[in-house]
């Protein structure tokens, strides 16, 4: 997972994304009181405004340090990647406080389909209704808070059961049967039912807001769909998996994800198909930062010989045969588009120094229908990949966890990891996790820090 560099970071960024009006009990991710539909917020609602979340259990001059001009900025403060009590922070307010990816569609896909995953401080499931409606609820029985699936597992039944006691649940949510219960004075089944959590469902990838609060996803991605629609991710069929788990806190995978200036030391595999220092990232705002890479001259695809085995994405143009799209979506997914498949990596923090990784590898229906087709070509090259980066995350944990370690200054070849960093600073301090677009390289960088 190693993607774009800007090939020139002059370009000004620009804010104007549209923010919806919150309704109900709810409050904005990070704490900016909302305007109008179609209204920008202005830069004094995102910095200035109360928070309506506590700020982060870190040095608040070490966070502010994160937020200067690009040129002039550190890295977050150590204590952001081995601190237990700011993972905790995390945990409460980044991957429980608003949309988190949880899954695929195809994982349930049928009436009666249920799947459970961690979210959060706690954990969602997922369940397809008789009316194929997905809902998502929480992983909790209203008896006594037994977990209704383990993570990670699925059930195909007609109805909800608790495997603790038999409280039995129908598709909606509603309670239908608590043994013990029935005609007991005081006691309405009604007022017993499921928590029902916002779930919707994005290019067949499933998002669960925790908190209830959330704007809608598709306000807070702004532009994105425009870039990942061409390849139709809801329309390709899964043919691969590796589950991967690695010492190494989340935050790190992610900033690597979004560089490849350090892809000639440690992916000559790569380099061969795509130029590290081709492409650019995008300026559009939204909850999500990215961009894209070439592929070299006669490379098809991201193969260990460049070589692809499939067949392209019917939805792409001359430009989008020849590059690779590498785009996160805050806090948790990593999209990866390529000419002829998609790569979809969902970081689950475990700890403050682990995670698991979900990655996938999906291709058109015709691919498979190919004889003898075999995915393992692009298997191959990207766990290749992913474990040279794994490799070199958990080494950049080890060292952080060095109390002389100290946040470093960010190459110009780094513009993608200062988006995503400050997107997380402003978290920290309270304020929206939002990427305005691409920074401006400031002439006041010391040269040492070029």
């Amino acid at each position: 997972m190693t993607p774009p560099v800007l090939a020139s970071a002059s370009r000004a960024a620009t804010a104007t994304a549209e923010w919806p009006l919150r309704t109900g009990n709810g409050h904005p991710p990070g704490g900016c009181l909302w305007t109008p539909l179609g209204t920008p917020p202005s830069l004094d609602c995102m910095v200035s405004q109360p928070s309506l979340r506590p700020p982060a259990p870190l040095d608040p001059a070490g966070v502010a340090a994160a937020l200067l001009p690009f040129g002039q900025s550190l890295m977050l403060p150590r204590a952001a990647y081995v601190d237990p009590a700011v993972f905790a922070w995390e945990q409460r307010y980044f991957f429980g406080g608003g949309w988190l990816c949880v899954g695929r569609s195809d994982q349930v896909p049928r009436p009666g389909d249920q799947h459970a995953e961690p979210a959060g401080e706690g954990s969602v499931l997922l369940v397809r209704g008789e009316d194929g409606v997905l809902r998502a609820f929480a992983n909790t029985c209203r008896h006594r808070g037994h977990e209704l699936l383990p993570c990670g597992a699925a059930a195909q039944q007609k109805v909800i059961i608790c495997p603790y006691h038999s409280w039995t649940y129908s598709l909606d949510g509603g309670l239908r049967a608590a043994a013990g219960f029935k005609n007991k004075p005081g006691f309405t089944a009604g007022d017993w039912g499921l928590t029902e959590l916002p779930v919707t469902e994005w290019h067949g990838l499933v998002f669960v807001d925790s908190s209830g609060t959330a704007a809608p996803l598709t306000d807070l991605l702004g532009s994105l769909a425009e870039f990942v629609a061409p390849y139709e991710p809801e329309r390709l069929v899964v043919a691969g998996q590796h589950d991967y788990e690695t010492t190494a806190n989340w935050k790190i995978l992610t900033e690597n994800y979004h560089e490849c200036y350090h892809c000639p030391a440690i992916h000559p595999e790569l380099c061969r198909v795509s130029p590290p220092k081709s492409g650019e990232n995008y300026a559009a705002p939204g909850m999500w930062a990215g961009g894209w890479m070439d592929l070299r001259d006669g490379m098809a695809t991201m193969s260990l010989d460049g070589a692809s085995h499939g067949v392209p994405l019917r939805g792409l143009d001359a430009k989008g045969l020849r590059t690779v799209l590498y785009l996160n979506i805050f806090p948790n997914v990593l999209i990866s588009l390529h000419p002829d498949y998609v790569m979809v990596h969902r970081l689950m923090p475990l700890a403050v120094g682990r995670t698991r990784i979900e990655c996938t590898w999906a291709f058109a229906p015709e691919s498979l229908a190919l004889p003898g087709f075999d995915p393992g070509y692009a298997i191959e090259f990207w766990d290749l990949t992913n474990r040279q980066d794994w490799a070199a995350c958990e080494s950049v944990q080890r060292g952080l966890t060095s109390p002389h370690a100290v946040p470093g200054p960010l190459s110009p070849q780094e513009d993608a990891v200062y988006q995503i960093v400050t997107m997380i600073a402003r978290g920290y301090q309270g304020q929206p996790v939002w990427n305005p677009g691409l920074p401006t390289w400031t002439a006041a960088t010391p040269a040492a820090a070029r």
